[in-house]
């Protein structure tokens, strides 16, 4: 089955074809061609099926037909983060080069005087974060009495960042004759329940048990302690097996550590979390597309929405808290029928996370060793686990103490009319300046 029989135009078949896809994925199959008939979708799919050209591409076809006017835009799709929001833009530019459609996006960390120039010129397609759509709405730069098409995706991330108070106000202010698209990789109660808040009538896509993991990303633990971590990284790191990888932490401060270690190994690698500016983000995005940088080390700010083709790898360097970042994290790879692997680094302190992973995909985690490297690495953490042994074995210090010439020896010397400052000198050879100038002084 191919594209040409879901409906779609032969300007958007000819761009389809261009870019490589020749099938679709299933999503794509069961969502497209319910969307060019104008109903609300309900969709549920794992990260990595295809799920954003499952709505950008019907989108297209649909607003072909029509034109922008100023500052009253005629679609809009609504993304948790910056990262996302670039992304779908690239579909449509990639899927959309023969059709005489407008975008923008609009999110945060970028000029605001751009984007409302972009807002006067009219837009068919208006992709935004919340907050900045909101603080532009609010300012009045945009009309929304032309709207024709709300998608909503990644409802679930939405959910987890907090952004459900401003995704109601945004509902609230769009005419309710429109059609939405409703995508979420998970269904927990909470979305559930704003689904039904915002949909009428619509067809319910789901293409993966709620939190499963796809079957082309072969999945792996390895029970290190965390001082090996950075170690094991790079030797696995370094393997011709590797193309490319995501690396997840789950604290900002542990990228950079994690960033240079790759780097003195001389591996290629960025660094991606929440407090760089946009156009750092952009810039480090960009570089890892291209294959300027082999390794994204990244927080999980980047573990959802970003949809790099080929990636081989996924390394999660800490075992994520939240048991459903850990099947987003592993979406990276095995994307649109590749195949990857995913390598999770576990301490003692890890189980009750891993735990819950487990639990959650209903499968148990096979374990994943070095082989002879095991050893060489075990032993390792065997010697660095025992510094205060070794040390209080070797005596030198003491020695060192006891023969310091104590008080008492000095206040005799000295009543003894001996010199003081010669007698314990020399009992530790301790050299003066004088003839015996040390070398760094001639």
């Amino acid at each position: 089955m191919g594209f040409e029989v879901l409906g779609l135009g032969d300007k958007l078949l000819k761009a389809i074809n261009e870019s490589g896809y020749t099938t679709p994925t299933e999503i794509q199959k069961q969502a497209i061609p319910i969307t060019l008939m104008c109903r609300d979708v309900l969709g549920i799919a794992q990260t990595g099926t295809g799920k954003t050209a499952a709505f950008t591409l019907p989108m297209i076809e649909v607003l072909a037909g029509g034109k922008a006017k100023a500052r009253m835009p005629r679609s809009l799709i609504l993304a948790p983060t910056r990262e996302l929001a670039i992304q779908i833009a690239d579909e449509f530019d990639k899927h959309g080069k023969y059709h005489d459609l407008s975008k923008t996006v609009l999110v945060g960390g970028t000029s605001m005087f751009d984007q409302v120039r972009e807002l006067e010129k009219g837009v068919d397609v208006l992709i935004v974060t919340p907050g900045r759509f909101l603080d532009l709405y609010d300012r009045g730069n945009i009309l929304l009495a032309d709207m024709k098409i709300l998608v909503i995706d990644e409802a679930d991330r939405m959910l987890d960042m907090g952004f459900i108070p401003d995704l109601e106000r945004i509902v609230s202010l769009l005419p309710p004759l429109r059609q939405t698209l409703f995508f979420s990789a998970t269904m927990p109660d909470a979305i559930k329940k704003i689904a039904d808040k915002f949909l009428s009538n619509p067809k319910q896509i789901k293409v993966a048990r709620q939190s499963s993991t796809t079957d082309n990303v072969e999945q792996f633990i390895m029970n290190l302690h965390y001082k090996e971590k950075l170690d094991t990284l790079i030797e696995m790191a370094s393997s011709k097996e590797v193309e490319n990888a995501f690396v997840f932490c789950n604290r900002k401060k542990d990228i950079s550590g994690v960033c240079r270690g790759l780097e003195k190994a001389r591996l290629n690698a960025g660094e991606m979390h929440g407090d760089m500016d946009q156009k750092s983000r952009v810039a480090t995005l960009d570089a890892f597309k291209t294959g300027e940088i082999k390794f994204l080390v990244c927080s999980d700010v980047a573990a959802r929405g970003i949809d790099v083709d080929g990636v081989s790898h996924v390394f999660n360097y800490d075992v994520p808290m939240n048991a459903e970042d850990y099947v987003h994290r592993i979406g990276r790879t095995g994307r649109a029928g590749n195949t990857g692997k995913a390598y999770m680094f576990v301490t003692k302190s890890d189980t009750k996370f891993l735990d819950g992973i487990q639990d959650l995909t209903k499968q148990k985690l096979n374990e994943y060793k070095l082989g002879k490297n095991t050893s060489a690495i075990s032993n390792k953490s065997e010697s660095v686990s025992k510094p205060k042994k070794e040390y209080s074995d070797n005596k030198p210090k003491k020695e060192y103490i006891d023969n310091k010439p104590k008080k008492e020896h000095l206040d005799k010397k000295s009543n003894n009319n001996q010199n003081p400052k010669q007698e314990p000198l020399a009992d530790n050879n301790v050299k003066g300046f004088g003839d015996d100038v040390p070398l760094f002084f001639r």
